[in-house]
């Protein structure tokens, strides 16, 4: 006979302490459970824990069921397909049975081997030489991140840091590539993104504050001890945000830095490391730009030096028919950004890209996102009609062999297709010389697919399409977009995706029925998962899931509401989902809801709401304004006690983020409004009527701390509501690392969310 856990979630201990700010006074009831030291604090969070998993008991065998699906239709034993850098080429492999992936490399043919090997997993690949296997460098670890990898430019040495417990304070190795054995280099608490200079002598790396925001570059010359290290940049602002990286001509190191709104970058001389970096565009309050070092032919930009600029002269002289030049993408009085182009400035000067030749102009309907430069052609990355999308530019003459000075085309990027409403398809530039682009394609029925493109031609070659076993038809799922009507008026995108057998459509009038027609809802209401972020311009591209084919084959549709306060509609989306505008999140969130349950998709008895992070915030936000709208909520590491973490600005990224949610310390305005959304702190006094809430969240998390998630259960639990929380004690923001222990937490969930829609016995 199975014993019941007890009904009850364990009894967390009020300790009143008051925050008054700006007049305003509110009483919290579980900040102490910030105090993570305290054995007290951490007894009390695995009583959580251990209480949540005793009432999911029951649930075992399906998530094990679920756990076996994911499992069985993947390719456990898989490589990825080969990237060519100089004189070899790069692919990832796993194992099955080994968590991590196996980094590894084979050497080219020789200078006109730019198609990849046919790689057969679970097959020797001729000449391999394994440069780091994960699953050692995790052994005796119960987390494992790897948070950078470069190889040194003449293919001698590896570059890599890696973080063994969850909070992304890297330690920084090289490793001999030709003994396998690491030198004694060895820096520690450094930030993702570590990088070699050309020559392979030196190591620009970054480090963080006690705010965990990344904002000093240093220099490390190999062989040398740390404690010589240069201190290269540092930005004092707390605002800013600090990166460095290699131009893909590896002419220039660069430095870029950006706040939420602003942005600045900085160049030196790759074949100069120890030089002195210089400001390309003085940063301008409000102003946000990315470099791409170009060289064009002179057609397109003229002879370089006669564009505006403050120097007198440029860096490279021009030869006769190609330039060098600064591909600038800039939100200066245009919304939505355009690309200039402009010479390299002297040491001594910067560029003034409002002078500079436009190059895709500033478009109302068109998000301009990035763009990036080869040998042999442009890529344009840019947002239209909340799909993102991609062009190429041609910089040869269709046919030619030779480099840019074989003759332009023009300014004529042609954009890349494969003519689904719904797709999400990114070009991806190789190496500087590299001939051809690699593309890449999914949906949210369209297994990730990695395609072989000709620029001059336009034929595409597929090289590799994500395996999905057990015989995985797209044919019988689809996918398609509906418009929500939030309460001011604006139209918001929905997508959904669902197994065509599994819900039912009426017939319109000459059709054969079973599909969905354009415009139809199902014939009754479906278990439907809701999934929302809404926040940093960050947009939910459509993309395949094999864990969400457990669902889907269980007749749940999974939708994503495309929410203001993401970017999928361009800047102004995401403008009118921030600072004073951050309620239109949560109230589009709730009208997408609404919608789907009008419209027939969905009931609210049926629908389950589910968000991560600033995700977490939505879902939270959106249950105090409509509890009756959901049946559950799933909030993983959520930001729900936002207001409390935005007063602190000692905490990790509270500076760097008021510029998304405003600064509610020193301005009462701001705090009054977040006062009035933050979950958290409007959790009714009587939940009882809340829908079921799952939160999960992880110990060493250093971006949402964990216990914003602990103190919203445990004020959900004393109002009444049937929530529950789930802490890794041994991961990061994150969750845990490893892929089958991913797989198990994904299994976890799943479980949850059918249990709740009342399908944990299909």
């Amino acid at each position: 006979m199975r014993v019941l856990p007890p009904s009850e979630p364990p009894f967390t201990v009020r300790r009143p302490s008051e925050r008054t700010f700006h007049g305003d006074t509110f009483t919290d009831d579980y900040e102490w459970l910030r105090t993570k030291e305290d054995p007290e604090v951490v007894a009390h969070l695995e009583a959580q824990n251990a209480w949540t998993l005793d009432r999911q008991a029951h649930l075992a065998p399906l998530r094990q069921t679920l756990f076996d699906e994911i499992k069985g239709r993947t390719l456990e034993t898989d490589l990825s397909v080969p990237a060519r850098d100089g004189d070899w080429w790069y692919y990832a492999r796993t194992v099955e049975g080994q968590q991590y992936p196996i980094h590894a490399r084979y050497p080219v043919a020789g200078p006109d081997d730019w198609t990849p090997r046919v790689l057969e997993p679970g097959r020797p690949v001729p000449g391999e030489q394994i440069m780091l296997d994960q699953n050692a460098q995790a052994e005796g670890h119960e987390f494992f991140a790897l948070g950078s990898l470069d190889v040194s430019d003449d293919g001698t040495r590896l570059l890599y840091a890696t973080d063994t417990a969850g909070d992304e304070r890297y330690t920084l190795r090289v490793r001999d590539l030709a003994t396998g054995e690491d030198l004694r280099d060895e820096v520690r608490d450094t930030a993702p993104g570590a990088m070699f200079t050309p020559d392979g002598e030196h190591v620009f790396y970054l480090t963080v504050d006690d705010a965990w925001r990344p904002w000093r570059v240093w220099r490390h010359r190999l062989g040398t001890p740390g404690s010589d290290d240069v201190l290269v940049f540092e930005e004092p602002d707390e605002r800013y945000w600090v990166g460095v990286g290699l131009s893909r001509s590896k002419k220039y190191l660069q430095i870029e830095l950006g706040s939420k709104v602003t942005s600045e970058s900085w160049l030196l001389e790759s074949d100069d490391p120890t030089g002195e970096f210089r400001v390309v565009w003085p940063r301008r309050e409000g102003v946000e730009y990315t470099v791409e070092h170009a060289v064009l032919p002179t057609s397109l930009v003229g002879p370089v030096g006669t564009r505006a600029s403050t120097g007198s002269t440029a860096s490279t002289a021009s030869t006769a028919s190609t330039s060098d030049v600064l591909l600038i993408l800039h939100n200066k009085d245009a919304l939505n950004f355009e690309l200039v182009a402009s010479p390299v400035p002297a040491p001594s000067g910067t560029v003034t890209p409002e002078a500079a030749a436009v190059v895709v102009p500033h478009d109302p309907e068109v998000r301009l996102e990035g763009v990036s430069a080869s040998e042999r052609y442009l890529v344009l990355y840019y947002r239209r009609g909340a799909i993102s999308r991609s062009a190429v530019l041609s910089l040869v003459e269709p046919g030619a062999t030779g480099g840019t000075g074989a003759g332009p085309v023009g300014w004529d990027f042609q954009e890349i297709s494969f003519g689904q409403p719904l797709e999400s398809v990114g070009a991806g530039v190789g190496v500087w010389e590299q001939p051809n682009l690699k593309v890449g394609y999914t949906s949210f029925v369209t297994p990730s697919s990695l395609y072989l493109y000709d620029v001059a031609s336009g034929e595409r070659t597929l090289l590799k399409q994500q395996p999905v076993l057990g015989g995985y038809d797209a044919g019988d799922y689809d996918q398609r977009r509906e418009w929500a009507v939030a309460e001011d008026g604006t139209r918001v995108p929905v997508s959904l995706v669902w197994r065509k057998d599994k819900v039912r459509f009426d017939a319109l009038p000459g059709s054969t029925g079973g599909d969905s027609p354009a415009g139809e809802a199902p014939a009754e209401p479906a278990p439907l998962l809701l999934y929302g972020y809404g926040a940093y311009e960050y947009s939910i591209d459509p993309y395949f899931s094999v864990s969400r084919l457990s669902l889907l084959d269980r007749g749940v549709v999974f939708a994503v509401a495309h929410v203001r306060g993401g970017g999928e509609m361009g800047r102004s989306w995401y403008d009118d989902g921030k600072l004073a505008a951050k309620r239109n999140t949560f109230t589009d969130f709730v009208a997408c809801g609404r919608h789907l349950v009008a419209t027939g998709w969905t009931a609210s008895d049926r629908m389950v709401a589910d968000g991560g992070s600033a995700g977490g915030l939505l879902v939270g936000a959106a249950t105090n304004l409509a509890p009756d709208l959901f049946t559950g909520v799933l909030a993983g590491v959520p930001f729900v006690d936002a207001l409390t973490s935005m007063l602190d600005p000692t905490l990790p990224l509270t500076v760097t983020e008021r510029d998304e949610w405003g600064d509610p310390l020193h301005d009462p305005d701001v705090y009054a409004y977040m006062r009035s959304y933050t979950p958290y702190e409007n959790v009714a006094d009587d939940a009882s009527r809340y829908p079921q809430v799952l939160a999960t969240t992880s110990f060493n998390d250093t971006r949402v701390l964990y216990v914003e998630p602990a103190k919203w259960v445990a004020r959900l639990q004393a109002a009444g509501a049937p929530a529950m929380l789930k802490i890794e004690m041994s991961a990061g923001h994150g969750g845990v690392s490893g892929r089958y222990s991913a797989w198990e937490q994904v299994a976890f969930e799943q479980a949850w969310i059918l249990d709740v829609l009342g399908l944990a016995d299909r």
